[in-house]
């Protein structure tokens, strides 16, 4: 069975955030300690949807994330670059963040994509679009911190009113 790199790309995304939970599982015991820390990051990333008509296709792709966290709050602000070899993305956003281990959180927020090519796909959809984000984030070692999330984009093609879900991973350091 011949797979392309994006499939290749597809399937590890999904199968980090689908493993994820166990890692998470064995700190279950601790008590949460909140991860308070802000990190700038890069990795991989690929849209896993298309909104059904041409140039809206599944796009595979590199990312560049940041998170500032809010002293003494829940609360944080996030940025990510979604791009590939034709058009990028800029996502800022606000995420409320949850311990669910030592020096790990998993987050939920909403922000809005700015697609740099209007009409031509992205790894978020052919046009700026609301988007909501659910991630996981964990300091592994000490200044290095991993994360993945997955970005929904509402109504973000052109022309067919479907969202778009796109699933990012990779690694930072902490400042």
């Amino acid at each position: 069975m011949k797979l392309s790199l994006k499939s290749v790309a597809t399937l590890s995304a999904l199968s980090a955030l689908a493993l994820s939970p166990l890692f998470l599982a064995g700190s279950a015991s601790a008590q949460p300690v909140r991860f308070d820390g802000s990190y700038v990051g890069a990795g991989v990333g690929g849209s896993v949807t298309n909104g059904g008509r041409g140039n809206d296709e599944a796009k595979f792709g590199g990312n560049i994330q940041g998170r500032f966290a809010v002293p003494n709050a829940p609360v944080s602000v996030r940025g990510s670059v979604m791009f590939d070899g034709n058009n990028s993305v800029v996502i800022p956003s606000l995420t409320y963040d949850l311990p669910v281990a030592r020096n790990t959180n998993v987050y939920l927020g909403a922000g809005y994509g700015f697609v740099q090519k209007d009409g031509q796909t992205s790894q978020v959809g052919n046009k700026d679009s609301a988007v909501i984000s659910a991630g996981v984030e964990s300091e592994v070692a000490k200044g290095v911190v991993v994360y993945s999330d997955a970005k929904y984009g509402i109504n973000a093609y052109q022309g067919s009113g479907a969202g778009s879900l796109s699933v990012v991973g990779g690694v930072g350091l902490r400042f």
